[in-house]
């Protein structure tokens, strides 16, 4: 089982200072939390990909490039790249980079977006999203796995005699998760691939990601790929924290209440009772945590969003040292008890390179 963080990379007001960090100020925050993830003993680091403001992270692999410089053990994801309006070529290429650079400490989560400005900027129309995705990713897939490619599609030019450089490192693409907030059709294109899938798990009721991830584990065992049990499901998480659950409320009742997603919308009360978000003591975090086995299944990957919405770095920071030290240990352990045999672990790039035929 694996436990990281997601960060999506907003630049907001810290409602209670009414300070706006500056983009600069941002990256390298971003930059510190992955960083301070790896010294709490977190598994992974993924941060998501966007083209407008208030967000930064327009350039992933630059950054997890960089990040994997200063770290050893870490894990390099997104959440997500978008697969529709990036050349699948570009992303080939950037990821088997990043994968030589780090030693293999990489995987990507894949999504469409849903901000529909973004897809006229890089040239495509957001009606076509669901095609688009298909379309790249079967693209991709080739890339990674063929030496010469001959290709032709209806979203971008031919391809006779096309070689992707670098070539995956040690022969083994980085492993793939589809992310999606509400598109069944990604769960059955992950499930095809026999790739993971990534349920965001923020913003809906549990029954919503029930279904999508409930379908994934059923298609994916008819692919062929093992029973449904055995597929890979990732889940997202918000939490925040701090000794005395009043003291938690009290003190993310602001950052709430004026986020630019959920703010000025349902309380923070009901959004707790409606959604995942846990905002308490380290117990109740954990017991929330916990239940997500229960709803659904056994899982591979578990990543809290624990740096937006105006928190300032030093807030965060805390956060994750009660992550790492009184969270995710219990969580280790409590998630291992009564764990099928059969259910894998995370695909890393060593779990991989051992699958290869000799």
């Amino acid at each position: 089982m694996q436990f990281g963080l997601f960060t999506v990379g907003d630049v907001t007001p810290d409602p209670t200072t009414g300070r706006t960090p500056t983009e600069a100020e941002r990256i390298k925050a971003m930059v510190t939390i992955a960083l301070k993830a790896e010294e709490v003993g977190l598994d992974v680091f993924a941060t998501g990909e966007h083209h407008n403001p208030p967000f930064v992270p327009s350039s992933p692999t630059t950054m997890l490039g960089y990040v994997a410089a200063k770290t050893e053990r870490l894990i390099l994801s997104t959440a997500t790249t978008l697969i529709t309006t990036n050349d699948p070529v570009k992303i080939a290429e950037d990821f088997a980079m990043l994968q030589h650079l780090a030693d293999g400490r990489v995987d990507l989560m894949l999504g469409r977006g849903n901000t529909g400005p973004v897809y006229p900027w890089f040239g495509q129309d957001i009606r076509n999203g669901i095609q688009l995705a298909f379309e790249n990713y079967n693209l991709l897939h080739r890339l990674w796995r063929e030496d010469v490619v001959d290709w032709e599609g209806n979203f971008r030019t031919p391809l006779q005699g096309f070689t992707s450089t670098p070539r995956p490192l040690d022969g083994v693409p980085p492993f793939v998760w589809h992310g999606s907030i509400r598109s069944p059709e990604i769960a059955e294109q992950a499930a095809y691939y026999g790739d993971g899938f990534f349920a965001n798990n923020i913003f809906w009721p549990k029954e919503h990601f029930q279904g999508l991830i409930n379908l994934y584990r059923e298609r994916f065992a008819h692919y062929g790929h093992g029973t449904p049990e055995e597929a890979y499901v990732g889940l997202g998480g918000q939490v925040f924290m701090r000794k005395n659950s009043q003291d938690a409320i009290k003190e993310f009742r602001p950052y709430f209440d004026n986020a630019p997603v959920y703010g000025h919308g349902p309380s923070l009360e009901d959004f707790m009772e409606e959604t995942p978000l846990a905002v308490g003591s380290p117990d109740q975090v954990i017991e929330r945590t916990l239940k997500f086995r229960e709803h659904f299944g056994d899982y591979q990957r578990q990543l809290f969003l624990m740096d937006h919405a105006g928190l300032p770095l030093k807030t965060v920071l805390e956060q994750l040292d009660i992550l790492g030290e009184e969270v995710v240990p219990v969580l280790r352990r409590e998630f291992a008890v009564g764990r099928p045999a059969n259910v894998p672990d995370a695909p890393t790039h060593k779990s991989l390179l051992e699958k290869v035929p000799a």
